[in-house]
């Protein structure tokens, strides 16, 4: 079995969609053997691309506030795992960033969950993500966000915190009113609990 170290550092020198990417290959992912949290998100963002930090933008900053923590706390990868489905950005279409890479899931994304086994619950952000996750949908994000209780807790879907759902925020106010709550003693229980060695 590869160790953890050879692996990321084979991810983090990845060229594999390097003709499709319109800035170039800088896979930016957050990993840890003792990571308790998984966040399953999209790709990476322009911004996020220039400073190599996962959510390093406004997506990452109302993230922190629906999780509860600061930023000292999401960012120890001994906490928080954060594995998008493209590691790269993907470049720009007409309606925002286009969709994630499929190279980078069908490559990485399964030896890398191998090496997460203490993994207690995934926070799944965003269509890409839940298909990968639960599947091909049979219903729409905002059903399967909604039917957030049947994955409780190993699972959690959750729409993109990207600025551009803040209309989706407000046709939902039962996500912020229920979910949120819910989802921030979820991660303050996991957080508390004694870590692995």
């Amino acid at each position: 079995m590869t160790s953890f170290s050879s692996l990321l550092t084979e991810v983090r020198a990845c060229t594999i969609c390097k003709d499709h990417l319109p800035l170039g290959p800088r896979p930016v992912i957050q990993l840890h053997p003792t990571s308790r949290i998984l966040i399953a998100g999209q790709a990476p963002g322009n911004k996020v691309h220039r400073s190599g930090i996962p959510f390093d933008d406004a997506s990452g900053d109302r993230l922190r506030e629906w999780l509860g923590v600061t930023r000292d706390v999401f960012y120890d990868p001994r906490q928080f795992a954060i594995l998008p489905m493209g590691f790269c950005f993907p470049g720009t279409g007409k309606s925002g960033d286009l969709p994630p890479r499929p190279e980078c899931a069908l490559t990485w994304r399964e030896p890398l969950l191998r090496q997460m086994r203490h993994r207690e619950t995934t926070l799944v952000l965003g269509h890409y993500a839940q298909r990968y996750h639960f599947g091909e949908p049979r219903s729409s994000l905002t059903e399967r966000v909604r039917s957030w209780r049947t994955y409780w807790p190993r699972m959690v879907p959750l729409p993109h915190p990207s600025p551009r759902n803040n209309v989706w925020l407000r046709r939902n106010p039962w996500f912020e009113a229920d979910l949120v709550p819910a989802l921030q003693n979820l991660i303050a229980e996991v957080l508390r609990a004694d870590r692995p060695g």
